[in-house]
């Protein structure tokens, strides 16, 4: 019977139909489809090896970097489950994900062994032959040489199914503690598909992958043009500097990026000293995580002349939802799109699961190929996040008279003052629009006579530390917004001091605790 073929049974076909083509490449090295493949099959067969059968879990703590594509590819041809873990992590939090997901073998780049080495003796599932350093030697870990070298460059003999899961990845607790989200290889597939669909992508694209591969947001869009038989060029996620992005772009010609309004913000705000680069090459872009606000629009428009500017909604469990195209991007300011074709219709339901009326706010559900499978061993969990397999990601949205999607807040940074709701995205807009804020976040904090009160913590511009104060901020709110909506309180911090997930998300559950 004929079946969708999942990336690693993909890479084989590719690997025939484009002998001579650069499948992946990073700083100083690339691998063309035969040679990835062929390292692939040596990989996914060192595995086999260890005694590991299908279904079980190999973990990863790894930037950015060839050998997490291989990885990545060699557990979808063996039927083994793919446990990326954030590199940004403390040794507790990468013990709780190994620990929770089962992974019998680990994969560590030599600089994070430093954050493992202190409940390296707690993992007692992985044995000394599964624990593999990439980069320098390292004492009780095996070198990564052991598996992309020496093993078999023969074609693995696991019958691997559509609907078997590939990967466990967990997220990135915005409410509490990581959730392993299980995800089937037919959804991935669904998504390559829908994805070239969406945005016309080819084999002639050359993405450039920025975000961290430990995110769905990478896998989903560096593997869907491994998928079709484009390029992937991969950056190491630890850092980012425009300059050195724009020279890249320029160097290896990249026509696509996925990046998130942090980033689009620090390449604008490098315009000045960046804008000799040659960025002729980019032909789409796409902002995703947060929305983007028109003023930045704007800016990315004219930076990047010519280029077609996309935004889209989706996590990590329900894949990607709807799109807003280039066409809409001006008509339909603060809109997440329509449902991406695939996706079935989405609803937004009231407390009660009831739709609500247009105009309405309600919390958005939707259903389609791309949905994960289950919470990992969390069964109640799973039943919670869905009514009559309609997913919820727990975003508050309302819908216009076109159809179209604005997401409100995260039902669970909705704030409640005196009985009325106060959703902090859209204060946020508000102060963001002021000249001298960077970013900011609003968050919900304790109060004994309005049950909780509003306030803002405000990163301001570089030029304006020191001299951006409450009163000027909140002179121009005013205006601009109800009362109950405006921050009684507004607190100042340096940049690196807003907690955010691997994608930029900020972290307003942190925030709430550290200024509680």
């Amino acid at each position: 019977m004929a079946k969708w073929l999942n990336l690693g049974q993909v890479l084989k076909v590719n690997a025939r139909k484009f002998p001579k083509k650069t499948a992946v490449r990073e700083a100083g090295r690339s691998l063309t489809y035969p040679a990835l493949n062929d390292r692939v099959n040596r990989v996914a067969n060192g595995l086999v090896s260890l005694g590991l059968k299908k279904g079980d879990k190999v973990a990863a703590v790894l930037e950015n970097c060839i050998e997490m594509v291989e990885l990545l590819l060699a557990t979808a041809k063996t039927g083994l489950v793919m446990v990326p873990i954030n590199f940004r992590l403390v040794g507790r939090e990468i013990e709780y994900i190994v620990d929770n997901s089962d992974a019998r073998a680990l994969v560590v780049h030599d600089q994070f062994l430093k954050n493992v080495a202190p409940i390296r003796d707690n993992l007692k599932k992985i044995s000394p032959d599964a624990a593999f350093v990439v980069g320098s030697p390292s004492d009780g870990y095996r070198p990564y040489s052991d598996l992309a070298e020496a093993g078999e460059p023969s074609e693995p003999m696991t019958d691997v199914s559509p609907a078997d899961a590939w990967i466990l990845i967990y997220t990135s607790g915005t409410t509490g503690k990581p959730k392993g989200v299980v995800r089937s290889h037919e959804s991935h597939t669904a998504y390559y598909l829908i994805n070239a669909n969406a945005f016309g992508f080819t084999e002639n694209d050359i993405c450039m992958n920025v975000m961290p591969l430990c995110h769905i947001n990478s896998i989903y869009f560096s593997f869907t043009f491994i998928y079709l038989g484009g390029a992937v060029y991969i950056h190491p996620a630890q850092s980012f500097r425009a300059e050195e992005i724009l020279e890249i772009v320029e160097r290896e010609r990249i026509t696509f990026i996925s990046l998130i309004p942090t980033h689009y913000n620090l390449i604008l705000n490098a315009a000045e000293s960046a804008g000799g680069f040659d960025r002729s090459s980019i032909k789409k872009l796409l902002c995703s995580s947060a929305p983007v606000r028109k003023s930045m629009k704007l800016a990315i428009m004219d930076f990047f002349p010519g280029v077609q500017l996309y935004e889209a909604y989706g996590s990590t469990e329900g894949g990607i939802v709807t799109i807003l195209k280039p066409e809409d991007q001006m008509r339909k300011l603060g809109s997440i799109g329509t449902e991406v074709v695939g996706t079935d219709f989405v609803k937004l339901l009231d407390p009660e699961g009831r739709e609500v009326a247009q105009g309405e706010v309600g919390e958005l559900y939707s259903r389609g190929p791309m949905l994960f499978d289950e919470y990992y061993k969390m069964p109640e969990k799973t039943a919670a996040s869905f009514r009559g397999g309609w997913f919820s990601a727990g975003d508050m949205a309302r819908m216009d008279e076109d159809g179209y999607f604005q997401i409100v807040d995260r039902k669970d940074n909705m704030i409640i003052t005196g009985g009325e709701h106060v959703y902090p995205s859209e204060v946020e807009e508000v102060i963001a629009g002021h000249p001298d804020v960077f970013d900011v976040a609003v968050i919900g904090l304790p109060d004994e006579k309005w049950g909780e009160t509003v306030a803002a913590v405000v990163i301001p511009r570089e030029h304006a530390r020191g001299r951006l104060t409450a009163e000027t901020l909140m002179a121009g709110l005013r205006d601009n917004m109800a009362g109950y909506k405006r921050p009684k309180k507004l607190i100042f911090i340096e940049s690196d001091e807003m907690p955010r997930t691997p994608t930029g998300k900020i972290l307003h559950r942190i925030l709430r605790e550290k200024y509680a």
